[in-house]
């Protein structure tokens, strides 16, 4: 059988209580906080979003993730990318699971990693007021690079793991704010090779359309972003030695949709002044632009969203996708596994973004509105 492509859903870690979340918003603080208390910010807004078959649930129960992982098998995914936020020093956030899904052998579903490498604020969570650091991200060197490669080396080494061209592949979340990736990846691939393995495949995930370039010495610039080509973009940060971009194309679908520097003001004036009315996107149209030329490449790997709705995070301040069906989910899905048809099975990954993010309305588990008809979706395209 000729496989379509590979789905692979992005897996927020988040919903069990933590210490940083309890010392920063109380309690037993988790994402279902929010998602709870989220209200309707303008006629027909699906707000709040209640989870259906898994409910409200802990991720520290080994039942959730074999239920979750059977749903996701189910609909033809094949495997969850975890967020893993390793934020230096050894520090880490929201382990927990991933490391019981490690050590356990259970579930028996396909995983890999997306280094998260970014400081957690409560800019998440909050709209105005002062913002305060939870855990910054910092990159200390070789002795922290080296500590981070022995704790992911038994995940790599798991048969679960998943692989591109024979080689774990691992995600980093921001390329553009570590100076240093380049030596990290290098790095990593000599203690790769050192321990049995036959490489790392190291995946940049990137906006195809975006406002800032990395220079050769790793400082950042301001440019205007390209909706024509990708192509600079992707050669910029695939010269560091990334194998492969995962490619995501918010911004670049935002614009066409809504019009480049309209676009651009809009979401300034929003981040800044809270009283102005809803920002919206029209779903179709937004998603029917999420590609780029570029897209197509062997090594870029594109992202699909389901839905997009940041009100329960952050407010009116972000724009709102209306009209984010199941069935236009359908034709976005299938719209992408279009770009990858031509290259070859192995590189035929698409990202799911997400699989469980509640808080941003980008999720495809069972909730009380739809069901199980977005996992319907990604099994009839599949099929």
């Amino acid at each position: 059988m000729i496989m379509k492509a590979r789905v692979i859903a992005y897996y927020l870690p988040q919903f069990h209580p933590i210490p940083e979340n309890d010392e920063a918003w109380g309690p037993g603080f988790t994402e279902w906080t929010n998602v709870a208390k989220a209200k309707p910010l303008f006629k027909g807004h699906y707000q709040p979003r209640i989870p259906a078959d898994l409910g409200f649930y802990d991720l520290r129960l080994p039942e959730v993730r074999e239920q979750q992982a059977q749903m996701a098998r189910e609909a033809g995914i094949e495997g969850f990318c975890y967020y893993h936020y390793w934020m230096g020093n050894g520090k880490q956030l929201l382990q927990r699971p991933f490391e019981e899904v490690l050590h356990s052998g259970k579930p028996d579903f396909p995983f890999c990693l997306c280094w998260a490498n970014h400081e957690w604020t409560t800019k998440t969570w909050k709209n105005g007021g002062k913002e305060k650091m939870i855990a910054p991200m910092v990159y200390p060197g070789d002795e922290d690079y080296i500590a981070h490669f022995n704790y992911v080396l038994p995940a790599f080494k798991d048969k679960r793991y998943i692989t591109v061209d024979g080689k774990p592949i691992f995600s980093i979340y921001d390329p553009y704010h570590f100076k240093e990736v380049d030596h990290f990846m290098e790095l990593w691939q000599k203690l790769a090779i050192e321990n049995g393995l036959p490489g790392v495949h190291f995946s940049a995930m990137i906006s195809n359309t975006t406002t800032i370039r990395r220079r050769g010495d790793g400082s950042l610039e301001r440019v205007v972003p390209n909706l024509q080509s990708s192509q600079r973009v992707y050669q910029d940060i695939l010269s560091l030695g990334f194998d492969s971009i995962t490619s995501y194309g918010k911004s670049r679908g935002e614009m066409l949709a809504l019009g480049k520097y309209r676009r651009i003001i809009t979401r300034f004036l929003h981040n800044h002044l809270s009283f102005l009315p809803v920002m919206s996107y029209n779903y179709q149209k937004t998603v029917a632009n999420f590609f780029s030329p570029e897209d197509s490449w062997e090594n870029v790997f594109p992202t699909v969203i389901p839905q997009w709705d940041r009100s329960p995070r952050v407010g009116s301040m972000d724009g709102i996708y209306k009209n984010a069906t199941p069935d236009n989910f359908k034709k976005h899905l299938a719209n992408a596994i279009s770009i990858v048809s031509n290259k070859q099975p192995e590189h035929r990954l698409i990202f799911l973004k997400s699989w469980n993010e509640w808080a941003e309305g980008n999720y495809v588990e069972p909730d009380e509105k739809y069901g199980h008809q977005y996992l319907e979706a990604i099994r009839a395209t599949l099929s």
